[in-house]
């Protein structure tokens, strides 16, 4: 046992020392990052958010709240009131305040004006990180990743659900009406409460749910009658395009083609009656050749006809199949969430679903997001070329940004000057200086493989398929790329190439690159629910914490250090 103890003064005037610049030491991040919102980025768009409020008290400085915000999503922690009274207790927290308490309502409210401002704030953390060396786009993956939304997978309805749930807010609605009339009479009824107005209401989910299930539904069938008209459309011209037609055109289309048949084969004998009329009144006999057949007889007649009847029966079929698999029908169908109805149910790997929302990222080599986007679809292959685009517009940023390598000439000849060249097929029409992007079988497609845009490796299978198949060199298409071949497929050229020891080589990277900051976020910063509720919102707080990941990467790689910032120009 100790023979003495250090005394516990409780009331020591100063449990701190005065100056809040000595509570930390000059190395720890949060110095940076305050540095760093507050020096070296533009955030008026968040200043011009908190001046719209109005006249009033004097409001907390948008640049401390956000700072605020950072070092909470850094460190696990999203719940307004959890960063309340971290405010109160926490020394760094406390620092980054100043001196001030904001509470858990001011950071709620200031938080829900993300979706106007954090898209630009994005764009200076990039360029902020391309002025530090960071961005080797030398390489780039895209992947995504299933978010949960601040959704319970039990608040799903289907649409009868919902239409049924939304007549009876009417009556209930009408019935309070009736009493309130029977109440009040006349009288105004003031004394009503705000919540039944409210446009969180629930009665308000409610129609947006059904709404959004309406809308999507009216979308498809729209979809599959605009694809149906342009195959008739074709056909009609006389062009009909190859390959397997929707549903709703290959009996229309079958109908045209017998129509066109019959009348060219009416036509033809026509022709050939016309023509002996002529021979016979001239006095002469009559001429060469065989009378046309009659359209019933016309073996091409009769061929059209076979494909109309095929057409007939395939749909027939496909109406049956309907029938039946809405029958068997396990689930309720498509559903919408009364909390969120802009999430969506999400398979996720090993099998379930979450509710939740699907993040598309294309990361650098070095682990820098350069282009994200929150989506409500379930699958990846819609995404890839607008998230190519996205990067390919944030690579030109970060080429115009990056400082010059040490021994290039600069614009009069010197050291220190210009701009790395660009590497690779930066795609048509675009200044990105991206080399090469990778993806997964999840964004498989021919249109994918063959759009304009940077070289790409895009798997077709799965990753040990691929490791297997390029370990074997006798399988079959193992040689070189067929893209220079007749008919040769854009799929079947990649999985040529992915065969090749340059292709497997460079596909090796993209499970690090692109899955790396997925699990920082996910792990590291604790993000994977989001607070936020709508589209919106939803899609500004993942902006947010890709931002952070940034940031933190930044400060981790030992790029952002004071001494950095000090060597770069503070923006006007």
């Amino acid at each position: 046992m100790a023979k003495r103890y250090r005394p516990v003064n409780r009331d020591q005037p100063f449990l701190l020392p005065p100056d809040m610049r000595d509570w930390l030491p000059e190395d720890d991040p949060v110095w940076l990052v305050i540095r760093v919102i507050v020096d070296h980025l533009d955030t008026s768009a968040f200043h011009a958010a908190r001046r719209a409020g109005g006249a009033g008290a004097a409001g907390y400085d948008p640049d401390m709240l956000l700072t605020v915000l950072a070092w909470a999503y850094a460190h696990r922690v999203t719940s307004s009131r959890r960063i309340e009274q971290l405010c109160r207790t926490d020394v760094a927290f406390r620092v980054i305040c100043g001196g001030s308490l904001p509470d858990h309502a001011t950071i709620a409210r200031f938080r829900a004006a993300f979706p106007g401002a954090v898209a630009g704030l994005f764009a200076e953390v990039l360029r902020l990180c391309a002025r530090l060396g960071m961005g080797r786009l030398g390489v780039v993956a895209l992947d995504g990743t299933k978010v949960a939304a601040s959704a319970s997978k039990s608040a799903n309805r289907a649409e009868d659900k919902l239409r049924k749930l939304a007549e009876e807010t009417v009556a209930a609605h009408a019935a309070a009406d009736a009493a309130e009339d029977a109440l009040l009479g006349a009288a105004r009824g003031d004394e009503v409460p705000e919540g039944a107005w409210s446009p969180r209401s629930r009665d308000s989910r409610i129609a947006a749910a059904l709404a959004s299930l309406r809308a999507e539904a009216a979308a498809e069938a729209a979809g599959r009658a605009a694809a149906a008209d342009e195959h008739v459309r074709a056909a009609r011209a006389g062009a009909p395009r190859p390959g397997r037609r929707p549903a709703g055109a290959d009996v229309e289309v079958a109908r045209l083609g017998l129509a066109r048949a019959t009348a060219a084969q009416q036509a033809k004998a026509g022709a050939w009656r016309a023509r002996q009329a002529e021979r016979a009144a001239a006095g002469l006999g009559p001429g060469k050749g065989r009378q046309p057949k009659g359209p019933g007889e016309s073996a091409r007649v009769r061929r059209a006809a076979e494909r109309l009847a095929g057409a007939l029966a395939r749909a027939e079929a496909a109406a049956a199949r309907a029938a039946a698999k809405e029958k068997d029908r396990q689930g309720p169908g498509p559903a919408r969430n009364l909390t969120d109805p802009d999430s969506r149910l999400m398979p996720v790997r090993g099998g379930g679903f979450i509710q939740g929302y699907n993040a598309q990222n294309v990361t650098t080599a070095d682990g820098l997001i350069i282009a994200t986007e929150l989506t409500a679809d379930t699958g990846d292959v819609t995404w890839y070329q607008p998230m190519t685009g996205q990067a390919e517009d944030a690579a030109a940023i970060i080429a115009a940004q990056q400082p010059p390598p040490p021994d290039s000439p600069g614009p009069g000849g010197g050291p220190g000057g210009g701009q790395p060249p660009a590497s690779g097929d930066a795609g048509e029409g675009r200044a990105g200086p991206i080399g090469l992007v990778l993806a997964d079988a999840g964004y498989l497609s021919e249109a994918n493989l063959t759009c304009p845009g940077p070289d790409r490796l895009i798997a077709t299978g799965k990753h040990r398929d691929l490791e297997k198949a390029a370990r074997d060199p006798g399988t079959p298409g193992s040689g070189p790329p067929p893209g220079g071949e007749p008919g040769a497929g854009a799929i079947a050229a990649m999985a040529a190439r992915l065969k090749t020891p340059d292709g497997i080589a460079a596909y090796r990277q993209r499970g690090h690159i692109a899955e790396t900051p997925h699990g920082h976020i996910k792990e590291n910063m604790g993000f994977r629910q989001l607070s936020m509720r709508g589209k919106p919102k939803a899609t500004a707080e993942w902006t947010f914490a890709c931002i952070i990941h940034n940031l933190t990467k930044a400060i981790t790689s030992g790029r952002l250090t004071t001494a950095a910032l000090d060597n770069l120009a503070t923006p006007a």
